[in-house]
């Protein structure tokens, strides 16, 4: 069992790399979305502000109509008031011009409050252009480097399958089904090798028996804690994978 376990523990290299540059991809994938929802946030501000600008035209011209109406009413009683006799109409057109003067003055306020509103928007739309600006330009470089080191973890991921592909061929397929089940639900090493009675992928310990097991080699011994496939890493059907290059450095640094 041993022996299909190293063509495994093989292809479960490969599949780690590939799942690292998986990893990687999505962190750049990220950032690019980052990059991209700053700049979609900055536009739909410059949009709003727009539209909030074109509003307050659109008042202050109605405020400048009506302001217009109130003087040409105020001129017309004006006339009207030189020609009356009468005091009774006099007062009366009197005061119904005193009336128009606060409206006129009251539209005359209000309108330079929002024109001065406007041109207090006006500024801002135009920081907010600039910062779009000065944002497109910073980050065109910062986007090229991310595409470009995307593409190399395509090329990388796509040469690391091929090699995968071709050590699958030799693989015991039996093996290899629950091997790739397991590593869908895990994403990570699910083949992992007991140490000191306990199993190095959820590190709890395990019985004298399931140790027993897992020496002997002669079937698939799962971990009873985290479903993991456990194996002896002593056993020397395994030369020639990464878990035995990792034993002979373990060895060397407990002899120095």
């Amino acid at each position: 069992m041993l022996s299909a376990l190293k063509r495994i523990l093989e292809i479960q290299d490969f599949d780690m790399k590939m799942l690292r540059l998986m990893r990687v991809k999505k962190e750049r994938l990220n950032e690019l979305g980052h990059i991209a929802a700053l700049r979609r946030d900055l536009k739909t501000q410059r949009q709003e502000k727009k539209i909030e600008i074109e509003e307050l035209s659109t008042n202050i011209m109605a405020q400048e109509n009506k302001i217009s109406e109130i003087k040409e009413k105020l001129k017309k009683l004006d006339a009207k008031q030189s020609a009356i006799k009468k005091v009774e109409e006099f007062n009366a057109l009197t005061q119904e011009m005193s009336t128009l003067e606060r409206e006129r003055v009251a539209t005359e306020r209000s309108t330079s409050d929002l024109i001065d509103k406007k041109n207090i928007e006006e500024e801002i739309l135009e920081k907010i252009k600039q910062s779009l600006v000065s944002s497109e330009k910073s980050s065109k470089a910062l986007e090229e480097e991310i595409v470009s080191n995307i593409n190399l973890i395509n090329t990388e991921g796509k040469d690391l399958k091929e090699k995968r592909e071709v050590l699958s061929k030799d693989a015991d397929l039996d093996v290899l089904k629950i091997y790739e089940k397991l590593l869908r639900n895990k994403k990570d090493r699910v083949i992992v090798p007991m140490e000191n009675r306990t199993c190095s992928g959820c590190h709890i310990a395990l019985t004298a028996q399931h140790e027993n097991s897992v020496r002997k080699g002669e079937r698939l011994i799962f971990c009873e804690h985290c479903s993991r496939i456990l194996f002896w890493q002593e056993s020397q059907e395994l030369e020639g994978t990464t878990v035995a290059t990792k034993r002979r450095r373990r060895r060397k640094t407990l002899k120095s």
